[in-house]
């Protein structure tokens, strides 16, 4: 059967990798994805998907077959913006090749991925993969602020619990097996406001931030000198509210990202947190994220998510590695993320997932990003032949 998948393959080989073109060539910021959204339903329903769904929050999910078994492969479609074009070597939403990559904004973060999955589905009903499974291909939105959102909002309104779930990230066609947590915390300092002839009437929140501020650094550092996975906490960002530029600032605001491995829970995370606070006219919480969706769809979303791994002896995993094998014809290689993912969803369901997907994370939202074009389809290969091993 993995000899048949490989040549019915490479009767669409050109295909995926055009599609993949094709899809890099839409410009798809985060909240601005519509246009790509329906040239993908169109092409599923144009390669004969048994259905295709637009959701309310502008999220698209393709089905192949009508079994009790559901099998879902899910890649993000919208991208980070590109704000230095100029400096590109070959335009970010050209969709050129050279020396076999894929050039542009997305080819590995991760429309490539998307390709992969979308003809991974129609070789599943060519062959008859699908007999007695259902095969779902999602392309989410907003993945890039609120990653998970889209899966939580997707899975309810269409009433979707798959058996098994496939995250296409980029991982350079490496299975990997979970990634780390994530919590972003907003630090806010409260002060007095007074004019800024006269300092001595008010309390500036900046000054009360600043010992905050070497609390996280201190904090970080001793992370990083841990055994084990590495932790890490960053500020990545800090305000202040002040009346005029000749006031006294009454508040400031520092912003958090702490990376968390298995084993690290939420109290971990408070008590911290607690610590970095303590003393200080402080406080702090999960910073809520609220945007808006193509569709018009208010989201909130809460960016705390625990780190996680699936174990070698599970299922999926199992069926993972027996799918490498065929289609590489060696023993599989296997890898961790360092960034969340939308399985934080399926995960947080008890949905078993792993990541598998074409592209080097580390040239995701880099300038240049590229893709090797045969890694599309070898992902494609693959996700063929997971369908037939699950």
């Amino acid at each position: 059967m993995t000899i048949k998948i490989k040549e019915v393959l490479n009767d669409y080989k050109d295909e995926i990798i055009e599609l993949a073109r094709e899809l890099v060539k839409i410009k798809s910021y985060s909240g601005g994805e519509e246009k790509i959204v329906r040239f993908i339903s169109k092409k599923m329903t144009e390669l004969g998907y048994d259905e295709v769904i637009i959701d309310t929050m502008g999220n698209v999910v393709g089905r192949i077959g009508y079994g009790d078994k559901k099998i879902m492969f899910d890649s993000h479609i919208d991208t980070v913006e590109v704000l230095d074009e100029n400096e590109w070597d070959l335009p970010p939403f050209g969709g050129e090749i050279v020396n076999g990559r894929l050039y542009g904004r997305g080819s590995v973060d991760m429309k490539s991925g998307a390709a992969a999955s979308i003809y991974a589905g129609v070789i599943a009903k060519k062959m008859g993969l699908d007999t007695e499974k259902s095969v779902y291909v999602s392309c989410t939105v907003f993945e890039e602020d609120c990653d998970g959102e889209n899966l939580k909002h997707l899975f309810k309104e269409v009433d979707l619990k798959p058996e098994f779930f496939v995250t296409c990230e980029p991982s350079d066609n490496k299975i990997v097996t979970g990634h780390k947590g994530k919590a972003q915390i907003s630090i806010k300092t409260h002060g007095v406001s007074a004019h800024g002839s006269a300092p001595e009437k008010g309390r500036n929140a900046i000054y009360e931030m600043s010992e905050i501020i070497q609390r996280v650094e201190r904090t970080n550092n001793d992370l990083m000198k841990m055994d084990g996975p590495k932790r890490t906490l960053v500020m990545s960002r800090i305000s202040s509210t002040s009346v005029s530029l000749n006031a006294v600032p009454s508040e400031c605001e520092v912003y958090l990202d702490r990376r968390m491995i298995v084993g690290e829970t939420e109290e971990t995370i408070k008590d911290e947190m607690d610590r970095i606070v303590e003393g200080k006219d402080a406080s702090w919480e999960i910073g809520t994220i609220n945007r808006k969706s193509w569709t018009g769809r208010d989201i909130e979303y809460q960016p705390f998510h625990l780190a996680w791994e699936i174990g070698f002896d599970t299922e999926l995993l199992q069926a993972c590695t027996k799918a490498y094998e065929k289609t590489f014809d060696k023993k599989p290689e296997f890898d961790y993320w360092d960034f969340s993912t939308n399985a934080v969803t399926p995960v947080n369901m008890g949905i078993p997932s792993i990541g598998f997907g074409p592209g080097v994370y580390k040239l995701a939202h880099c300038r240049n990003e590229n893709c090797e074009t045969e890694k599309i389809v070898d992902a494609c290969a693959f996700y063929s032949t997971l369908i037939y091993m699950l």
